[in-house]
């Protein structure tokens, strides 16, 4: 009995470390497992960085210049004053209750009834755009993305439509980085130059109708190029929602919308959100994009510090005066829309060319939305193999949107 033990327990050992513990008293082999073993944890740990780095360049790349800024301008009590607290608050009570609700798979079984109601390739297309079109104005233009984007991939499998799914997700990924820019809370960049400029929602609204208007019609005009091909999707999808936690759940999110209108005070928001959720489901507070957050925070010293050095300062005040939608179109190329959103704000007061700018900036270059990196990876994990054409593909469709929109925004609507 003494000997199962024994055999036993080295199984385990071998199974959780890769090597068995050295029993007896040789102290070389006591040693070697040692060694073994701090190699195996150095190893574990330096992958779950490369991972964490890999997930939150745009995090990482904020914070160098922050710090990088911090030596032209040494940090003093001012630096109090480049925090948006309002926007921090608003954005992370939206994503905990977005996530609450994630966790109880309310998006997906919604969704998944919704695709149950279509009938053709092309249908399903549009529907599949217009949940994430329609999600990213409610629950942000990344959540919408990692809750829809596995639905269009079981959707294209289980009717063996795979060869589409490049096409759907870059369509979906549009839909969100577009389809948000109409409510203040329907992307990051949004909910802080609403705050940053006290925009009133009835003409923030009215800034963005046109655009978002257009981006309907010509994510519509994009899914009728697919064939109007018959499906049958015979799946059948187990879950189902708990009344009470979706009613409150859904409860707390109207709560985070009159807190982003301003109706509701921030702190009441904060305090009743977060207690709630630590009694019922402390892992959507776990779950909150806290990288997107400190990413805001580094973002809003590094602009901070740039507006307080003459030199950028009329480099910039130049630059926006001469056109500041094309300007801020541009710069989301190279260094995404909300930081141009961050940093433009401190050198124009021209509020609606420059959200106009930063929503239809999005489009264009892999990293002109994080959302946009969020697609990709996604595509790549759910569909091995081909990201040379999901790029390819990606890069011909979004400068076509990104250049009529720009076009049109600046003879029709700015």
């Amino acid at each position: 009995m003494h000997s199962l033990f024994v055999l036993l327990l080295r199984h385990l050992q071998k199974k959780r470390f890769g090597c068995i513990i050295p029993s007896g008293k040789n102290w070389g082999e006591y040693m070697s497992f040692v060694k073994r073993l701090r190699n195996l944890t150095l190893k574990k740990v330096l992958r779950k960085a490369k991972r964490f780095l890999k997930k939150n360049v745009v995090m990482f790349v904020a914070l160098i210049a922050a710090v990088v800024t911090c030596f032209f301008v040494p940090p003093d009590r001012e630096y109090i004053e480049y925090f948006d607290t309002k926007t921090l608050s608003c954005l992370f009570i939206t994503l905990a209750v977005v996530c609450a609700l994630r966790n109880i798979k309310f998006f997906t079984i919604l969704a998944r009834k919704l695709v149950l109601l279509t009938g053709t390739l092309r249908t399903l297309f549009l529907m599949l755009v217009c949940i994430t079109f329609l999600g990213s104005m409610l629950i942000a233009n990344d959540m919408a993305l990692i809750t829809f984007l596995p639905l269009s991939y079981f959707a294209l499998s289980v009717t063996r439509k795979e060869k589409y799914m490049a096409y759907l997700f870059i369509l979906q990924n549009i839909s969100a980085n577009l389809g948000g820019m109409l409510t203040p809370f329907g992307n990051p960049q949004n909910l802080y130059l609403y705050s940053c400029y006290n925009i009133p929602t009835n003409e923030f609204c009215s800034i963005m109708l046109k655009p978002f208007l257009l981006a309907i019609a010509l994510l519509c005009i994009c899914c009728l190029f697919v064939k109007n091909e018959k499906l049958t999707i015979t799946e059948k999808f187990p879950e189902k929602l708990s009344i009470k936690r979706t009613v409150l759940y859904l409860l707390l999110f109207a709560v985070s919308l009159l807190v982003v209108f301003r109706i509701v005070p921030v702190i009441v928001g904060i305090v009743l959100i977060t207690t709630v959720l630590i009694i019922v489901d402390r892992e959507a507070l776990l779950m909150v994009d806290y990288p997107l957050l400190l990413t805001f925070v580094f973002f809003f010293v590094f602009a901070g510090n740039l507006s307080r050095i003459d030199a950028v300062r009329e480099f910039f005040c130049v630059l926006l005066s001469w056109d500041t939608l094309i300007v801020s179109v541009l710069s989301c190329q190279f260094i995404s829309n909300v930081p141009t959103a961050i940093l433009l704000s401190q050198f124009t007061t021209d509020y609606q060319s420059l959200l106009v700018g930063v929503n239809i900036g999005g489009t264009g270059t892999l990293i002109a939305s994080l959302a946009s990196l969020i697609t990709f990876s996604e595509f790549k994990v759910l569909y091995p193999g081909h990201s040379k054409k999901y790029l390819l593909m990606f890069t011909v469709i979004n400068f076509a949107f990104l250049i009529i929109m720009t076009v049109c925004s600046k003879l029709f609507f700015v």
